[in-house]
């Protein structure tokens, strides 16, 4: 899989992308990270990369041009049918986990374009027709944060990246309560124990208590 962020701070993502699993399913090659910076495709000397808004307003507008350059640059040898390009909005479709696994096995590439500031001129959905994606309803500085999010929720879904399949959380029976060693915790005088049944050794009993504990 190979995932392509358009950002106009790089500088964001490098230490989520060089940590922990995503970190290593990157020095493994399950997965590749491409981050193209919108200025690198300017002409002016000042590497500009916003205007301001037609119609007035407040902040600035990411440009479309360097955008689209910096897309077509991308898509120039990739399979259509296996790219998907994406745009992140607070009013885009919610992305989720079963979005993520359908994506896993559909596509070989990922496009996403960062916004910042007041957002990105239209012209770029409509010529690029991306799909607007939210990862939640509400307002981000930009759009780092939703691409990290997405990288990483499909990168999980992707064979071998976690080891064992049975280490992806919703294929197993798991729980938001979890505990470990040890078994007593002594807290301010006071005692607090794991539950008996993850102590009892009878698996079908803790398989049921994971799963109340996990509709709650």
């Amino acid at each position: 899989m190979n995932f392509h962020i358009i950002s106009v701070v790089p500088e964001a993502l490098a230490s989520y992308l060089n940590s922990s699993i995503i970190g290593r399913a990157v020095g493994t090659k399950k997965i590749k990270v491409k981050i193209l910076n919108p200025r690198d495709f300017t002409k002016d000397k000042h590497k500009k990369a916003d205007e301001r808004p037609y119609g007035g307003g407040p902040g600035m507008v990411l440009k479309a041009l360097p955008i689209l350059q910096a897309t077509e640059k991308i898509l120039a040898r990739k399979d259509p049918k296996k790219t998907k390009v994406i745009i992140f909005s607070p009013g885009g479709k919610l992305f989720t986990n079963e979005l993520a696994a359908q994506w896993a096995k559909k596509y070989t590439d990922i496009v996403m374009i960062s916004g910042r500031y007041e957002g990105i001129d239209g012209r770029v959905k409509k010529i690029l027709k991306a799909e607007e994606i939210s990862v939640g309803p509400y307002v981000l500085t930009g759009g780092e944060l939703p691409a990290l999010i997405v990288l990483d929720t499909v990168t999980r879904k992707l064979p071998g990246v976690l080891g064992k399949d049975a280490s992806v959380e919703e294929r197993r029976v798991a729980s938001g309560e979890v505990y470990t060693r040890p078994e007593i915790l002594e807290y301010k005088k006071k005692k607090y124990r794991v539950p008996k049944v993850l102590l009892s050794g009878h698996h079908q009993n803790i398989d049921g208590w994971r799963g109340e504990r996990k509709s709650l």
